[in-house]
């Protein structure tokens, strides 16, 4: 099904009905409720998400872990060297290939992870309180989905000026 077409392009675009202004609206709500246990914590939200997909899967190369973040590569080295300093995570040669480094939790980091996971936990189950477990199955496969056409779309720094 093909994407709806405006009746009147020259019409005004309607923000409260424009697709990427309700994802960036509700997704700087969450960032907004988290960022107190964030702080407690002594964290960023991009240093949640690196701890975060560490604790579900430890020992990520540094690529898997920016494509598993969405945080580009130079960003991510950058930050999980903050982490190390901090004691939140370590990087060492990874068993399956010795030339590799994997990224891992300290015990520090999983204490961490641990401690606001409850929290995110809490926020995604009052950000959908009232959908139905059917509902709340679509929107993350549909989101999943927006993901992934626009993965396929050039970046902004890939398209030609005009």
């Amino acid at each position: 099904m093909a994407a709806p077409q405006p009746d009147d392009p020259s019409a005004p675009l309607r923000l409260d009905r424009y697709l990427p202004y309700l994802i960036n609206r509700a997704g700087v709500s969450l960032a907004a409720r988290f960022s107190a246990a964030l702080r407690a914590a002594g964290i960023a939200l991009q240093d949640w998400r690196v701890l975060a997909a560490l604790r579900e899967r430890d020992g990520q190369r540094l690529t898997e872990l920016a494509q598993r973040t969405s945080i580009e590569v130079s960003t991510l080295s950058r930050l999980v060297g903050g982490l190390e300093a901090n004691g939140l995570v370590s990087r060492g040669r990874d068993s399956g290939d010795a030339r590799a480094i994997a990224i891992r939790l300290t015990p520090a980091g999983e204490r961490v992870t641990a401690m606001l996971t409850p929290a995110a936990q809490q926020l995604e189950t009052a950000a959908v309180a009232g959908l139905t477990e059917a509902e709340i199955i679509q929107l993350k496969n549909l989101l999943e989905r927006i993901y992934g056409n626009l993965a396929e779309l050039p970046a902004a720094e890939d398209t030609p000026a005009k």
